[in-house]
């Protein structure tokens, strides 16, 4: 069984062009991400799925293996499945590179030690959220699932209701995933579905058609860079660290 992590990194971004080489402390915001999964035992491999020469650039300075994709790709999925066209693998652990501060454990959570049985096999990390705040923030995707921990809803929305009851937690999915090479070759071949259009979860697709997604519980919880302000924040948790 060959599993390869890929890293989909593009430079335009609304919020935070060029995100994927913000300065963190130093060095390229996804040179951090390269070598959380570099750590893992369990990777074959570790490449960066850009569209843009500038991070090319960047990859060759910090010797990180890259590949060039698309630039019309609209998804991090969309581009790992090119990327499955172009390097054999079994599964692919999607990271997104906006986290510097994975942990390299979360990767052993949700990567099989043997190649699981269902031909489009999928799963997510999801993490526990604590602060009401981050529930009714729409960033926040959602999850609720069955007793299988099979995703039966991805949203935006704070769900379930809690009209009856509050004895649940919720969910949230993170930027960790993992995708068979047929899984992948189902998202490309299958247009949009409904709720997925709606919520801007590709996921969804996945479970409109009848795919199972399983959702894997994570204690490692990380921030997301999407502002100055969150870039800010894990430089100086990085420098806390690496003073400790």
């Amino acid at each position: 069984m060959k599993t390869i992590a890929v890293i989909p990194a593009r430079y335009a971004s609304t919020r935070m062009p060029g995100k994927p080489l913000a300065d963190v402390l130093g060095k390229p915001m996804i040179w951090w991400v390269y070598q959380a999964a570099k750590a893992c035992p369990k990777l074959d491999d570790v490449l960066i799925a850009t569209d843009d020469e500038r991070i090319a650039d960047a990859c060759k300075q910090y010797e990180m293996q890259y590949l060039m994709t698309s630039p019309d790709h609209d998804t991090p999925t969309g581009r790992i499945w090119e990327v499955s066209t172009k390097v054999e693998a079994d599964l692919y652990l999607q990271l997104m590179g906006d986290e510097p501060l994975v942990n390299p454990a979360a990767f052993d959570l949700i990567l099989p030690d043997t190649l699981p049985e269902d031909p489009y096999y999928v799963a997510v990390l999801t993490n526990i959220m604590e602060h009401p705040a981050d529930v009714i923030d729409f960033s926040n995707q959602k999850v609720v699932t069955n007793a299988a921990r099979e995703i039966l809803l991805i949203s935006r929305s704070p769900i379930p209701y809690p009209k009856g009851t509050l004895d649940f937690e919720y969910e949230k999915v993170t930027g960790i995933q993992l995708y068979s090479k047929q899984a992948l070759a189902f998202y490309h071949e299958t247009p949009k579905s409904i709720l997925e259009k709606a919520e801007e979860n590709d996921m969804m697709r996945f479970i409109e058609n009848g795919h199972k997604v399983h959702a894997i519980v994570s204690p490692y919880k990380t921030v997301s860079v999407d502002t100055p302000k969150d870039l800010a924040l894990v430089n100086e948790i990085l420098k806390e660290k690496h003073h400790a």
